[in-house]
């Protein structure tokens, strides 16, 4: 697994950044995307985080923030007048920018997942059948595949992916790419036992964290998320929080302060050899680093 234990010892902070945010009721610009992968792969790797949007309402300050804090390139899309931005780590893309529009009521940005599915439309009817809804209905992108926005029973906002190119292999990630997504809730297990009925997960505890409502959530033998209680407070509201690798995580977060970002978890020791911390960028979205000493791909463990 990529970095469950690292969570663990921040799961309460963390929580807390996640407060009130806005969810976006659904997906934008229809343009034609470059393909998730290039060339094509016959891997499908249900239930593995396979892309991350960023919903905006300043798509400038959003993309001069990711750009200089990872390196990622930005390739910005325009069809029919709306505007959408692909983030690529070298080669790869990695993840999108969806501008929100105006709003008098200001908006943090919020991260999304995207997690691959084989079939789509079965995949959201059982959504409803397990007590979550469809808050953004599939929807055909060229080259990339189909996409749709779904809410879980407790209402944390999660996408669903059907890669037309395939989906890539479970290899270490590198830094600037995404690392591993956890999500906070109220009932761990009641959750849990949504994304096993949706996803087809297999849910078990996690053994090496002292709390028994820790969970796992596991496809292709690999444990692709975890699933954690929020902090004992009136404002504490559900959320995912999705994590990135990166090279140099001081170094990181002195960028992100020069950039107009916000430390809100401070660097700490934790498992794999590994450093830990959270952070909001100028635009108000949340994103987890994560440093490691060694690899982060379990297969390559010991």
């Amino acid at each position: 697994m990529h970095m469950t234990s690292i969570h663990r010892l921040a799961t309460v902070l963390a929580a807390t950044t996640m407060l009130g945010i806005g969810l976006p009721a659904s997906a934008r610009a229809a343009a034609p995307f470059q393909p998730l992968n290039s060339p094509a792969t016959k891997e499908h790797h249900p239930g593995k985080f396979v892309w991350a949007d960023l919903f905006t309402t300043d798509p400038v300050a959003a993309t001069k923030f990711y750009s200089g804090l990872f390196g990622w390139t930005a390739n910005i899309i325009t069809q029919n007048g709306k505007a959408y931005t692909v983030f690529s780590n070298g080669s790869r893309p990695v993840a999108g920018l969806a501008p929100r529009p105006p709003s008098n009521t200001k908006r943090p940005s919020r991260w999304i997942g995207y997690i691959a599915v084989t079939n789509m439309a079965s995949t959201l009817k059982l959504v409803t059948k397990a007590g979550g809804q469809v808050r953004a209905e599939a929807r055909d992108f060229p080259q990339r595949g189909t996409q749709a926005i779904i809410a879980d029973n407790e209402g944390s906002t999660i996408g669903l992916l059907q890669s037309t190119s395939g989906d890539s292999a479970d290899d270490e990630p590198k830094p600037g790419d995404w690392n591993w997504f956890e999500l906070f809730v109220k009932q761990p297990q009641v959750v849990s036992a949504f994304y096993r009925q949706v996803i087809n997960y297999e849910v078990a505890p996690d053994l090496r964290t002292e709390r028994k409502n820790d969970f796992l959530l596991s496809s292709d033998g690999l444990a692709r998320a975890g699933v954690a209680p929020l902090p004992d407070r009136e404002d504490a509201k559900p959320g995912w929080l999705g994590v990135v690798r990166v090279e140099n995580i001081d170094e990181t977060l002195a960028r992100a302060v020069k950039l107009g970002g916000e430390v809100l978890v401070s660097p700490r020791a934790a498992a794999f050899e590994s450093r830990f911390a959270i952070i909001a960028d100028s635009t108000g979205g949340t994103v987890g680093l994560v440093e490691y000493v060694d690899n982060a791909n379990p297969a390559n463990r010991p």
